[in-house]
């Protein structure tokens, strides 16, 4: 346990000496008492997938120790669509584990996550957050196991564009500056996100650069390590609040939009995922990947198409998601293959010392590098609800489990090739497509919609709301209609620009 906490670049953690899954009420309340902090802030995911703002001013321990126990009551009919204003008092209760020092405020300030109950004092049937709880509940019963994931979270920066060292069209990959302009930013927003509890891998400037009407797009990212779903969700969700509250401070503006225009970068949301057991990852089996990882993607292949409904969610979803832009449009999966649906990244299986190849000073390492290795889907974007999306491709992963066939459809939909090459024509013919429209990934939704509220994990007031939603959008023929058409397009990315 030292070793996690050496380090750790959350105050809270390091001030109490204990991991953040282990925070207490007392925790909280000494922390703030011996630190100064004059205001508690509930934070909350609503039906828009945006974070709501609850503050609180600390008259008194008394009054501390209340609204730590007993959370606070909030209006549901405004927070989510399918609560009726006749009936929406909700209670919001905050989760010690998710506590947090607000890094933009001037008066010292701590933040938490908070759940959803009803009236009775249930988790709210329909939350977001409870929907992963149950999914991955569900999930470890099922297979006796436990789902991680982690996130990849790429948005463009939008700025005057100054024309010094201009950076080469859509060939900003792990740029350095001066050519790549807001690194700087973005290891400032990782900070910040780390100290909030986020478990960052790493953070690079990604392909998408160009400009428009003087002003420069950058696109970047930052991707997590796996984790609890639960947390990785929770994760991202602080980590998007934190990048545009600092943009905002710095007169920079932000997207997670899927699409900023043609020809161009989209930006994804991709997830990867692993299975565990009695803390080892079970997706390889002697080096290569096992027939667990090969269930879980079975599942994800099944469901593929209904799964958008949670990752892709606005009618720009579905401009990213076309062939030859590094975006899936076919149901498939495959080995280091960025056309595929489901990627197998390239994992540590060699079996050479490659630090101690790169360093002859050093010993062997004997490092266990199958802790390493997920998969990872392709098709999310920054419009998908965080929540549900996870939620989701937890319920994917499970049914892989509950299939008689899996192993069978894992091998009739791998593929080691570019499928969008001519040659592999044939191939791309006995491929599932998936979804072009957001009417279109809700009538995918309504056919499914059995496997996702089964074990009770998604209601069906939730996928009601969905299918409602998703429909409402009438996109049917919209990818077709305004087909070159960049005044279109770019009417269209400005109405979705600041979704998720």
């Amino acid at each position: 346990m030292n070793k996690e906490l050496n380090l750790n670049p959350n105050p809270i953690v390091a001030f109490l000496k204990k991991p953040s899954c282990e925070f207490t009420k007392a925790d909280i309340i000494r922390y703030i008492s011996e630190n100064g902090i004059r205001m508690v802030n509930f934070m909350y995911p609503a039906g828009d997938g945006r974070l709501k703002t609850l503050n609180f001013v600390i008259n008194n321990e008394a009054y501390l120790e209340a609204i730590l126990t007993c959370g606070e009551r909030v209006d549901g009919s405004s927070l989510f669509p399918f609560i009726e204003a006749g009936s929406s008092d909700l209670y919001v209760v905050p989760r010690f584990c998710t506590a947090f020092l607000d890094p933009f405020a001037e008066i010292p300030t701590l933040s938490m996550l908070c759940s959803y109950f009803n009236k009775d004092g249930e988790l709210l049937e329909s939350s977001p957050e409870n929907t992963l709880r149950k999914a991955c509940k569900a999930f470890n019963e099922v297979t006796g196991m436990e789902f991680q994931a982690m996130g990849e979270l790429e948005y463009y920066v939008i700025a005057p564009d100054k024309e010094l060292y201009p950076a080469t069209d859509q060939r900003g990959y792990h740029e350095s500056g001066p050519y790549a302009k807001f690194n700087d930013f973005r290891t400032k927003c990782m900070a910040y996100i780390a100290q909030a509890g986020g478990i960052i891998k790493y953070g690079h400037s990604e392909v998408g650069n160009f400009t428009i009407n003087g002003k420069i797009y950058e696109q970047n990212e930052i991707e997590f390590l796996p984790v609890k779903a639960e947390d990785a969700a929770d994760q991202l969700m602080i980590a998007k609040w934190i990048i545009r509250n600092l943009a905002y401070r710095l007169g920079l503006d932000i997207t997670f939009a899927p699409k900023i225009t043609t020809g161009k970068a989209g930006s994804g949301l991709h997830i990867h995922m692993r299975i565990m057991k009695d803390g080892k990852n079970q997706m390889l089996d002697g080096g290569v990947l096992s027939d667990t990882a090969r269930r879980a993607i079975a599942g994800m292949m099944e469901l593929a198409p209904s799964i958008t409904s949670f990752g892709n969610t606005n009618p720009t979803s579905y401009f990213r998601l076309v062939p030859h832009q590094e975006a899936p449009t076919n149901v498939c999966w495959g080995d280091r293959n960025r056309s595929v649906l489901v990627r197998v990244p390239l994992g540590w299986a060699a079996k050479s010392d490659m630090c101690r190849t790169a360093n002859p000073l050093e010993s062997d390492s004997n490092y266990d590098t199958t802790q390493k290795q997920t998969v990872e889907m392709r098709s999310p974007d920054g419009s998908a609800d965080l929540y549900q999306l996870i939620a989701g491709l937890a319920v994917a992963c499970r049914y892989g489990f509950e299939l008689a066939n899996a192993l069978e459809i894992a091998e009739r939909t791998y593929v080691n090739v570019n499928i969008h090459q001519k040659e592999n024509e044939d191939k791309l013919k006995n491929l599932a497509q998936l979804p072009d429209s957001c009417e279109a990934s809700a009538d995918c939704l309504e056919r499914q919609r059995a496997i996702f509220e089964r074990h009770n994990v998604f209601s069906s007031a939730m996928i009601d709301g969905i299918i409602k939603k998703l429909r409402s959008y009438g996109d049917r023929t919209l990818r077709a209609d305004i087909d070159g058409n960049q005044e279109a397009m770019l009417e269209l990315v400005k109405q979705y620009f600041h979704c998720g």
